[in-house]
């Protein structure tokens, strides 16, 4: 195999007017397998546009030894994509998971976001985001961190190849930043600019980039910098049940079920059923507000002095601040049952108190507050050298940071602990009736009872350093290999500032807190959830800045949580050998590689264990074989075949030694630093047909056979079984009272840990079409559509507890023993398509999106539902381009036309709604400006 001069591999690329800031620096991904584009002859005709970017990145795919996809930069700029996750979305077999409306992580081929791999400039690295309900302590990659202009093209390995990074079940995803020596000579300058807005938020907001590069004339010397700033506000308007639970209530019906915390020597089957029934434990509906701002920049300087080296030195820098506000109206049934009365119930066919009238509930009002700051920094250098006609060499060494802190992370509540009147119901489970009694809107029917504040800090780095070469053995065979060195710390650590009014304060015989006033409260409505006629939609909560001031919240001392304390330190070294061939087998073109990679990983993991700082090491070692086939029956058919050996490192999060006290929630958690490596073989076998220039139709058969995987195991007991000390329960607490003050010395915790479960099998199928309809005819060359569908199953055994049922002999409710159940692997919709249909002819241009994806199980849950996940999403996106002059384009854009909503559940049977919510639809008009 012939290897090129590094100055015929720069690729000559015309551009449409308008074209994106990235796309401006498209260049091949010189470095990195299967991702380099194939040199353009001066003379040839170039198509333009969006159906270039689509041939330039069927080229790769087509080129590659190794099963890949690819997105070069106007399939980026020019989707109505917020960020990179929503364009790795157009590719087969990935689907996206969303926060506030727009992606965050990815998930491939049924394997979440962990399981996957991000390289950035060559470099394996993670970006943290605070985004979503909580801060993200995995390894999965955060893509909205990232603006998608400062990106010139996504590849995505779907097949291991020994050159490959390890530590992906899934996929590497390869993301690349602009390479000058790429673009043309002499200096560019684009500006773009766009108003953003949303229907819910009803606010325009500004969307901003601009790029300056500079090439010399002999194209040996390039510098380019990009930047790209959003500011904008997004709404998330639903309900949530913060899942459902059992529990006995004190009366059904007039009648009287409880004597302490037992039922009475004779309960009414009344009185048992609705125990055993589930019910909302928090139901509510509110709002949330993100106020998000976004700046990402990147820089690179490249410098060839000769066809024989090149110097490459890339920066990138990232920060994505938001503010998350959240306003909520809620009844605390949440441990609080047996002193509530239940009458004119109803229970379903799946066993859910589906209705019901109560009284002598626990009211509360809550006004969350969250400012949270991700920062991103990766300095790498490259050094690409030609030593003979036969062997180069390749030098890669960075760094890369990312802190995501919270420095504020408040919670005010107003209680109203004997209101009268509340109905719920969820006869309707994705839009209930919740509906409140008199002195929902009255600021004297409350009292301060709780505040918190819970500041957090995470930090992640990686440092690596990599050598590797490449050695022309003979005409059809080389032989490539390298050894690697990568570091990566992981280190969190959270406070507290929690505590009741009253344990921080004095407060007056009978009150529970402090009595509102109209001075530290403010008037709450809700806008447009989803609610039925009757809901109540207006309610007093509190004023989060009156209300902090008033009590000196920030003043408090800010109390180290030694179960958020923790960190992980990984130092993985090796080095790899592989052989790349072609040749010819029964008048057939072959082409493929094989080899094996080799990874000892020195982990060390530390965390707070019964009050002592404890570091726990650890040490194993990976032989990684891998094998690419590659059979060319046709010049346009190929058919491709792979296995290799792979692993996942396991969840740092499940690695601390120590363990977390819920006391809300009555839950206790512990680490495993002894969890073993997500280990599988994965087979692969793909057929593609490239039928037409730019077109191709392909089917891909997969599957994991994956050895071990670490599962989460949740038992019930008292918080005396725990053996941990009474010291550590804080005055004021739901925990401190139930067992410190004796209201309920029985009370069960849930404590939960993760252990080496049971293995798990996946197999797949993706079917894949891009069609420009220049196929049928010439004077449709300016349409297309492009689709695929992915089907996948797997069978997991998980074991856990069901249902508590009333024991006669104990005169409660028990849980029954664990039983194996049967369900997907934790993250995977069995199906999922996504389609787009085009019109481009190089002035004007229009495209719809859209993507499905099926429901799934995320999680195991609690409160003795069995698993908990999300419902299938439809999301609708379309792009209007209009290319005024050469140098000016004008764009309309909008993402989530049918404004979707997340429907998330709790338990797969009955299906319990956990919580429904919607982001409102997206509208973009910019323009675009090139010099």
């Amino acid at each position: 195999m012939a290897i090129h001069t590094l100055r015929g591999l720069r690729t000559v690329t015309r551009l449409t007017c308008g074209a994106s800031l990235a796309a401006l620096m498209v260049s091949p991904v010189w470095a990195q397998e299967g991702a380099a584009l194939p040199a353009a002859q001066a003379d040839e005709i170039i198509v333009t546009g969006f159906r270039a970017s689509l041939d330039k990145a069927l080229d790769q795919k087509r080129d590659s030894t190794a099963a890949i996809d690819v997105i070069v930069a106007e399939d980026i700029a020019k989707f109505p994509d917020q960020n990179l996750a929503e364009s790795l979305q157009r590719i087969p077999g990935i689907s996206i998971q969303r926060d506030a409306g727009e992606g965050r992580a990815i998930t491939v081929r049924g394997l979440g976001a962990q399981f996957t791999r991000v390289r950035l400039n060559g470099m394996e690295t993670i970006a943290t985001s605070t985004d979503g309900a909580a801060a993200n302590r995995d390894r999965a990659f955060d893509f909205n961190v990232f603006a998608s202009e400062l990106f010139t093209s996504l590849v995505v390995h779907k097949t291991a190849s020994a050159s490959l990074d390890e530590g992906s079940l899934g996929a590497v995803v390869d993301l690349n930043t602009g390479n000058p020596l790429g673009g043309k000579e002499g200096l560019t300058l684009v500006a773009s600019a766009q108003a953003r807005y949303n229907d819910l938020a009803k606010d325009v907001d500004p969307r901003l980039a601009g790029l300056v590069a500079w090439t010399n004339a002999d194209q040996t010397f390039g510098v380019s910098a990009s930047v790209a700033w959003a500011d904008y506000t997004t709404l998330e308007l639903g309900n949530n049940s913060v899942r459902w639970a059992q529990s006995p209530f004190r009366r059904v019906n007039g009648v009287t079920c409880m004597a302490g915390s037992n039922f009475v020597a004779n309960p009414s089957q009344a009185c048992i059923d609705v125990a055993e029934a589930f019910h909302p434990r928090i139901p509510r509906y509110g709002l949330v507000s993100h106020d998000r701002e976004r700046l990402g920049a990147t820089a690179s300087i490249q410098f060839a002095p000769s066809d024989d080296t090149k110097i490459s030195i890339d920066g990138l820098y990232s920060t994505f601040k938001e503010t998350r506000d959240e306003y909520w109206g809620e009844v605390l049934l949440r441990s609080n049952e047996r002193s509530i009365d239940v009458s004119n119930y109803v229970i379903d066919g799946n066993n859910n108190l589906i209705s019901a009238d109560l009284n002598n509930v626990y009211v509360r009002t809550e006004r969350y507050s969250r400012e949270s700051e991700t920062k991103f920094y990766q300095l790498s250098a490259r050094l690409e050298q030609r030593i003979n006609d036969r062997l180069q060499v390749k030098l890669l060494g960075g760094m890369s940071k990312s802190k995501a802190d919270i420095p504020i992370e408040t919670t005010l509540a107003f209680d109203d602990t004997d209101a009268t009147g509340y109905r719920y119901d969820y006869s309707n489970m994705k839009f209930p009736l919740l509906s409140f009694g008199p002195g929902i809107e009255d600021p004297s029917s409350f009292v301060l009872a709780e505040f918190r504040d819970r500041p957090s800090f995470l930090t992640n780095k990686f440092k690596t350093f990599a050598a590797d070469f490449e050695l022309e053995v003979a005409d059809n065979f080389d032989l490539l290999g390298g050894g690697f060195y990568r570091q990566f710390d992981f280190d969190t650590v959270g406070y507290r500032r929690d505590s009741t009014y009253c344990g921080a304060f004095t407060c007056a015989p009978g009150t529970g807190g402090l009595p509102v006033t109209p001075d530290i409260a403010e008037l709450f409505k809700l806008g447009k959830a989803g609610q039925p006629a009757g809901n109540t939609n207006a309610w007093i909560v509190p004023d989060l800045a009156a209300g902090t001031a008033l009590i000196g919240l920030y003043d408090r001392e800010a109390v180290l949580q030694q179960s958020e304390q923790r960190a992980v330190t990984e130092k993985t070294y090796g080095g790899w050998f592989m052989g790349e061939f072609e040749t010819e087998l029964a008048g057939m073109r072959v082409t493929g590689n094989a080899g094996v990679r080799f990874a000892k990983t020195d982990q060390s993991s530390s965390g707070f264990t019964d009050g002592t700082y404890v570091t726990v090491d650890r040490s194993y070692d990976d032989w990684l074989p891998s094998f690419n086939l590659n059979l060319h029956p046709t010049n346009n058919i190929i058919l491709r075949g792979a296995i290799a050996k792979v692993i996942t490192r396991p969840t740092l999060g499940n690695l601390t030694p120590g363990g977390g006290l819920d006391q809300f929630n009555f839950r206790i958690t512990s680490g495993n630093p002894f969890l073993n490596p997500y280990r599988a073989t994965t087979f692969d076998l793909a057929a593609e047909w490239y039928f037409a220039p730019g077109a191709i139709a392909s089917v891909a058969l997969f599957a994991k056979d994956i050895e071990s995987f670490p599962i989460s195991a949740s038992t019930q007991g008292t918080y005396a079984s725990s053996g941990l000390p009474l010291s550590l329960l804080t005055p004021g607490t739901p925990a401190y009272n139930a067992v410190v003050r004796g209201d309920n010395p029985s009370q069960q915790f849930e404590f939960r840990t993760n252990i080496n479960g049971p293995g798990a099998k996946l197999k797949g199928l993706e079917l894949s079409l891009q069609l420009p309809f220049s196929v049928f005819s010439d004077s449709l060359r300016h349409f297309g559509v492009l689709g695929n569908t992915t089907f996948v199953d797997s069978d997991v055994d998980y074991s856990l507890r069901g249902a508590l049922v009333y024991d006669p002999a104990t005169n409660r409710l028990q849980a029954p023993p664990e039983a194996i159940y049967t369900q997907p692997l934790l993250g995977l919709a069995k199906r999922a398509w996504n389609a787009t249909a085009y019109y481009d002819d190089g002035k004007f241009s229009i495209r719809g999106s859209a993507a499905w994806r099926s429901g799934y199980n995320d999680g195991t849950s609690g409160n003795n539902n069995l698993f908990e996940g999300y419902g299938s999403s439809f999301n609708v996106d379309a792009s209007i381009r209009y290319a005024i002059t050469e140098n000016i384009e004008i764009s309309l854009e909008g993402t989530n036309l049918t404004d979707d909503y997340r429907y998330r559940f709790t338990d797969y049977e009955a299906n319990r709604n956990y919580e429904n919510n919607h982001y409102g639809r997206t509208f973009l008009f910019g323009a675009r400006v090139k010099i």
